[in-house]
């Protein structure tokens, strides 16, 4: 009896997690929406209790406000699930900083980032725009641009430390061309304003890295 009353709590406990990551993804898809189609402010947490049909006291448990939930949204824009591993300490980020080749390396971020930005680009224009009102919004996205800058710079760490940027740049130089390259500015001003596709924004961003952090293919060979 008492196996099955253990068996019964671990029942309902996996019921009641399973629930709960129901909830939260139904209020960030709600989110997502209104703040699309109306703005940051002008999106309450009552409406997106009503879009995500999740009562607003539960709204308010699961993400505290509406800044937490713009936070959520990035979150699982980023990611592209709502894992809560780091995109940075994932597998395949980690199999490609251990990438012997650099080429091979920046290729691979370049179609992550891509993954990223288009995943993120108008989530991240929501909270551009909060930011300019909002303190804590600004706070936020003051956050995210450290946190994606560190993250870049590990890329650069990588490549000083197997000697494979070119010789007239050191690690905070490529470091800052990756964090400009990657940026999500780059990306609008290409993929949203000029109408590239996204096959064409990755092939620029693979090429344009490669040429600016690694030596000329006659450097590389001759060594």
């Amino acid at each position: 009896m008492a196996t099955d009353t253990r068996r019964g709590r671990s029942q309902g406990g996996t019921g009641g997690q399973a629930r709960t990551r129901l909830a939260r993804g139904a209020v960030v898809q709600a989110a997502r929406t209104l703040f699309i189609e109306r703005g940051y402010p002008g999106t309450t947490i009552e409406a997106i209790s009503e879009l995500s049909d999740v009562p607003p006291a539960t709204v308010y448990r699961l993400f505290s406000s509406k800044l937490g939930i713009l936070k959520a949204l990035l979150d699982v824009s980023i990611a592209g699930d709502d894992d809560a591993v780091p995109v940075a300490e994932r597998p395949f980020v980690r199999a490609l900083l251990a990438d012997p080749d650099p080429r091979r390396q920046l290729s691979g971020f370049a179609g992550i980032t891509l993954g990223i930005q288009s995943r993120t680009e108008p989530v991240y224009r929501i909270l551009v725009g909060a930011a300019g009102s909002d303190p804590d919004a600004a706070a936020l996205l003051a956050d995210r641009t450290r946190h994606r800058q560190q993250n870049q710079s590990r890329i650069a760490r990588h490549l000083a430390d197997a000697g494979a940027l070119r010789p007239d740049l050191d690690e905070r130089e490529a470091a800052d061309i990756i964090h400009a390259l990657m940026s999500p500015e780059v990306y609008r001003l290409l993929v949203v304003d000029r109408g590239w596709t996204g096959e064409q924004y990755e092939q620029w961003l693979k090429g344009i890295l490669i040429d600016q952090l690694l030596p000329p293919p006659a450097s590389r060979t001759s060594g």
